[in-house]
């Protein structure tokens, strides 16, 4: 039982020192150099005495000192991010709420990545996984938190992007073009144009120009755009069909959300 006891501080003491909050069973068995069956012990006892939490099979989450004699802790949801896949970035509606671009609070952490995972549920978050291409994976870099740890997030630059290609994950075009418009004055937008054309997605740029004709900013990017050549037709909010809508022959989409809905938040 000592033995026990004191692979079970070893294995919090090196989880601190090595600033592991989220760490798998692999890393548990690298610390402790021990055989499988006395790692799920040590594991099974700790998560019984609150020391540490278990996020998804061979999944766990380190409650430190610092959570109190209550042990309620929550890592902060980037670091969480920077645990659960690799290669990943946080993005989407999340990353738009970080960089200040959304009013609204994301129902769910949003995690690019270039892998197939399942999305799960834990303290009461939903973690969402996006996969992406490889070609379409770029435009991010480290953040700071207030506990002095780094995680991956979009550029403002690269959310826009993503959240044109993937207006599902960011709230819908509605919440797109405001992020486009809270963003204005931060955004480097040749970088913007850039992006959009690295992705090769032709209704990224297309809503891009559209949207911002309708903001009446970067007159000169949304004109760049509209003199591209158009081969197809798309639509512009892909929640709604092409039933009773418009057409922009301008920007190559159907435009099944009307001007007044789009800029409608302006008002209030």
């Amino acid at each position: 039982m000592v033995r026990n006891i004191n692979l079970e501080t070893k294995l919090m003491l090196s989880l601190e020192q090595k600033n592991l909050p989220v760490f798998t069973t692999d890393d548990a068995k690298r610390i402790l150099g021990t055989s499988d069956s006395s790692v799920w012990h040590i594991l099974h006892r700790l998560a019984g005495k609150r020391r540490i939490k278990r996020i998804e099979r061979s999944r766990y989450l380190l409650v430190p000192a610092a959570a109190g004699p209550d042990m309620h802790w929550a890592e902060p949801m980037g670091i969480m991010a920077s645990r659960l896949v690799e290669p990943y970035y946080v993005g989407f509606w999340t990353a738009m709420s970080l960089w200040g671009m959304t009013e609204q609070i994301p129902l769910a952490v949003q995690i690019a990545t270039t892998k197939r995972k399942r999305d799960f549920e834990y303290g009461g978050n939903l973690f969402e996984f996006v996969t992406l291409a490889e070609k379409k994976f770029f435009g991010f870099g480290e953040e700071d938190t207030e506990y002095g740890k780094k995680f991956n997030v979009s550029s403002r630059e690269k959310t826009i992007v993503d959240c044109l290609m993937h207006p599902e994950y960011c709230g819908g075009i509605i919440e797109a073009v405001k992020s486009l418009w809270n963003a204005r004055e931060e955004v480097c937008w040749p970088a913007v144009l850039e992006a959009a054309e690295r992705v090769k997605v032709d209704v990224v740029l297309k809503r891009l120009g559209y949207l911002l004709s309708v903001l009446d900013i970067e007159k000169e990017i949304s004109r760049k755009i509209a003199g591209m050549k158009k081969t197809s037709v798309h639509l512009l909010d892909p929640r709604y069909g092409r039933k009773g809508a418009g057409t922009s022959k301008e920007y190559g989409l159907v435009v099944n959300i009307s001007r007044d809905e789009l800029l409608e938040w302006m008002y209030y």
